[in-house]
């Protein structure tokens, strides 16, 4: 893992970490709207690793945190690398995942809502990460209900994952029509790459929106 680390340079943008993740012979595992995933290479069952790999991901800082301070309840996924890329990307390196039965992630989520004991350690810090992120972050969305957040560990444990998301609706909205807006409220160096999401299970995203959406935040970055 560190010799793969070792050859991201410091302004390694989310092209770099994916084409050195593939070079080292990950392979591509899934989209969403926001990342994709690579599998590691070594795949025995305590040695499965993940990748998530996001031009754009706001949120990212704070889904790592929960991560981390939730460890010990065994109820997130295991957070091996957490590093920020240039231009707004986030880089998570994590335990292997699988995916659960739709019925058996949304009693898990009821759980975490209705805060029932089995969970009610994780759901605290989850509050507190995201009242704060809410205070913190412009376009933050509510808790993330999707049944596929909800995954199982090699160990075959239940584990809540990318529970904080932007509002991407709402915040995609503004920057193609008020530009100015998002400009002010989001620095040009941690939405650079804001149009390169996935867009996997929403899109297909328009080439030409894209490309008016990135000129007017540009004309609105060189006037300021």
């Amino acid at each position: 893992m560190n010799d793969i680390l070792d050859l991201l340079p410091p302004e390694a943008t989310h092209r770099d970490a994916e084409r050195v993740f593939t070079e080292a012979g990950w392979t591509p595992c899934g989209a969403g709207d926001w990342a994709i995933a690579l599998r590691s290479p070594d795949r025995t069952p305590d040695r499965t690793m993940a990748v998530r790999i996001s031009p754009f991901d706001p949120t990212g800082p704070y889904t790592a945190e929960l991560y981390r301070e939730a460890a010990h309840t065994r109820q997130v996924p295991q957070l091996f690398v957490h590093r920020r890329l240039v231009g707004g990307g986030d880089l998570q390196v994590m335990e292997w995942l699988e995916a659960v039965a739709e019925q058996e992630a949304i009693e898990f989520h009821r759980a975490i809502e209705n805060r029932e004991e089995s969970v009610a350690e994780l759901v605290d810090i989850i509050r507190g990460i995201h009242a704060r992120a809410l205070q913190e972050l412009p376009w933050c969305g509510p808790l993330d209900q999707n049944p596929s957040n909800v995954m199982r560990g090699s160990d075959g444990r239940l584990v809540a994952c990318d529970l904080f998301y932007a509002d991407g609706p709402a915040l995609y909205s503004a920057a193609g029509a008020q530009p100015e807006v998002v400009a002010e409220r989001i620095p040009e160096s941690e939405r650079r790459f804001m149009t390169e999401i996935p867009l996997a299970a929403s899109g297909p995203w328009d080439a030409a929106e894209r490309e008016a959406m990135r000129v007017g935040l540009a004309e609105v970055d060189a006037r300021r």
